[in-house]
């Protein structure tokens, strides 16, 4: 398996007041299969980071000069409530710009202009550092920390096997997506695997049985299609 399929889908911050770069970058990246959110201000970059952790990004591009809030002010509202890992892109290369960036919390600094490919080796090499740095994350009832390759049921460890937690992980990495039965026997049993698409309706199966009448709604079936992993909304309703 590709070893970048593990960035697929996973969410970037794209925070830069320039049209014509954003929408080259933003193209760019969704192409690499990454999942952008724009924002053209600093206002608007701060609104994404709300209460719901579930819908922050894994990773910001930050432009400095942004209109509303500069991104200077951007970051250090960032790093009040999260450690995303941060790369800032700007024009202003000066050392006491890039000492400051650095003192606020940003994890990298590249300047502009840039190629687009040396940008995405930057992505990918940040995110290989700092995958293992947030390691709690919650999705409803669930609680995820993928560096002690962790599922816990309202803190409750959950006793999965190693294929179970594969495939739930797998869920939860890419929530709300669609995913065929295929590509999920691709990304977990491999391609080279031989047998059928019912080993995934068996390890669902037991998924649910094991997350309850209540986690185990977070998967839906995708009826001649696959499976669907989202936390409802109203479940405490």
């Amino acid at each position: 398996m590709d070893d970048t399929s593990v960035y697929n889908n996973m969410r970037i911050l794209l925070a830069e007041d320039e049209e014509k770069l954003r929408s080259t970058v933003q193209e760019y990246l969704s192409i690499s299969g990454y999942r952008i959110i724009e924002a053209q201000n600093g206002a608007e970059a701060l609104r994404v980071f709300g209460p719901d952790e579930r819908e922050w990004p894994d990773l910001v591009l930050l432009d400095l000069m942004l209109p509303a809030v500069n991104g200077f002010d951007v970051l250090a509202k960032i790093r009040e409530k999260s450690d995303v890992p941060v790369i800032i892109l700007t024009a202003r290369c000066s050392e006491e710009e890039q000492l400051k960036g650095f003192a606020l919390g940003a994890d990298d600094y590249l300047t502009k202009p840039f190629l687009l490919s040396v940008l995405k080796a930057h992505i990918e090499a940040l995110l290989r550092r700092t995958l293992g740095r947030r390691q709690r994350r919650v999705f409803g009832a669930l609680t995820l920390d993928e560096k002690a390759r962790k599922i816990c049921l309202d803190d409750k460890l959950l006793n999965l096997t190693p294929r179970e937690y594969e495939v739930l992980h797998f869920f939860m990495r890419n929530e709300k997506i669609v995913l065929t039965r295929d590509r999920l026997l691709d990304e977990i049993w491999g391609i080279d695997y031989n047998g059928t698409d019912r080993s995934v309706d068996t390890i669902v199966k037991q998924l649910r049985l094991k997350l309850g009448s209540r986690a185990g709604q977070y998967i839906d079936t995708i009826y001649g299609v696959g499976y669907r992993f989202e936390v409802k909304e109203n479940e405490d309703d």
